[in-house]
Formats: structure tokens, C-alpha cells, sequence
């Protein structure tokens, strides 16, 4: 079983310790076995989700000024095969969070990321759309994925329009946008923390607009 490595660091917006992802929790995907892994993932990763999306929520509340809540995926539905990656999310909605555009903190074996998620047909997906096509000014770093059940990604700067224009025209058409960090990156020798938090505040707006 991989162990879980206490590492924190102090953020100087707010005065608060904050978890950060280190290789062990990329070495919880070497983990063989549908329950031997989840045990992984729930010592290694899930309290890091909880510490570092309640802070997260806690800034979105701010800046939207109503409550926002944290969802940390369960993988219950699996009864064979192991997770690939898994994730949280923070929504308007206390009972779930896919059927409106929500923020992701997730991780595959090779990165870590930060999105906003539109998947699994939401009934907004086509005005998410739309409004995606009309504003989609991203910072030349952000990347984006089309479906959020595979590891691929791309850069905003290649087919952005292209796959804006899916989700509107596709019904399983998703659509994520945001920042990675890989698991050979200095970023995690430098302020991890401040990364994912600063990627995330990049996103209100974006998030705030979506669920208006």
C-alpha cells in the first residue's frame, strides 16, 4: 500500500496549511486491484481533494456571494476494474455537481489538473456553448479537454473553436478548460499551491457567468 506524505505549505493570501499532491499520489495508479486501490486513494489523495477544494470553495462562495460545496468522487458504480484517475468538484448544488459547468481538482498517473468541467450532457450544454463561443479570451497556458473519461489534451491555442463547437453540436459533447500540472513539472519544488489556487480564481468568472 502506498503511504501517505504529509506536505504543506503556507499560501500568502490567507493564512491557512494546505496539502499538496507529491509522487506518491501518482504511485497510488500503480496500485493492482479495484479495492486496494480505492484504500490508496482515500489515504493518499481524497484528504488532499478535501483540504485543498474547501479552500477553493470558500473563495468561489466569496466571489459569487452564495454557498458552493465540495464533491469528492466515490467510484461506487466500479465493481471490477480499478479507477484510471479520479477527482473532486465544487458545484452551486449540494447534491451533486455534473448537471451544471463545475470546477475539477482531479488526477491521472501522469498530472494533476484544474478545470472547469461541462460532461455528461448537462441541459445547459448547448447555451454553455454558446457563450464559450462568444468568450473564450483563455490565458495562452490553459489547456482543455473534450472528454473527460480520457487522459488527452490540448492546447488552447490548437482547435479551440473546433471543440467549443462540438459540445454545441454533439450530445455527449463535453468540454473542460484549465490548467495541468504533469508529474515531472517544477512547479512542484516551487508553490504547488499557489498554482492550483491561483488557477482556480482565473476560472471564477468563467464559472460565475456559466451558472448565472
Amino acid at each position: 500500500m502506498v503511504r501517505a506524505s504529509s506536505s504543506f505549505a503556507f499560501n500568502e493570501k490567507k493564512e491557512f496549511l494546505v496539502k499538496v499532491f507529491n509522487d506518491d499520489s501518482f504511485k497510488v495508479f500503480d496500485v493492482e486491484g479495484l479495492d486496494e486501490r480505492m484504500v490508496a486513494i482515500r489515504a493518499n489523495i481524497q484528504p488532499i481533494f478535501a483540504d485543498i477544494m474547501t479552500e477553493v470553495s470558500t473563495r468561489l462562495s466569496a466571489f459569487v456571494e452564495h454557498e458552493t460545496f465540495v464533491h469528492i468522487a466515490q467510484h461506487r458504480r466500479r465493481t471490477r476494474y480499478a479507477p484510471e484517475n479520479t477527482w473532486s468538484a465544487i458545484s452551486d448544488s449540494k447534491r451533486g455537481y455534473k448537471s451544471q459547468a463545475h470546477l475539477q481538482l482531479g488526477i491521472w498517473d501522469n498530472y494533476v489538473f484544474m478545470y472547469l468541467s461541462i460532461i455528461d450532457n448537462p441541459a445547459k450544454r448547448e447555451q454553455y456553448a454558446d457563450d464559450l463561443a462568444k468568450h473564450h479570451d483563455f490565458p495562452e497556458d490553459f489547456v482543455y479537454s473534450l472528454d473527460h473519461t480520457k487522459p488527452e489534451f490540448f492546447s488552447v491555442t490548437e482547435g479551440l473553436e473546433k471543440g467549443i463547437q462540438r459540445l454545441h453540436d454533439v450530445k455527449k459533447g463535453e468540454f473542460e478548460i484549465g490548467r495541468i500540472i504533469s508529474r515531472e513539472s517544477t512547479i512542484w519544488q516551487e508553490d504547488p499551491q499557489a498554482y492550483i489556487l491561483q488557477t482556480f480564481e482565473a476560472l471564477f468568472p468563467l464559472y460565475q457567468r456559466l451558472n448565472d
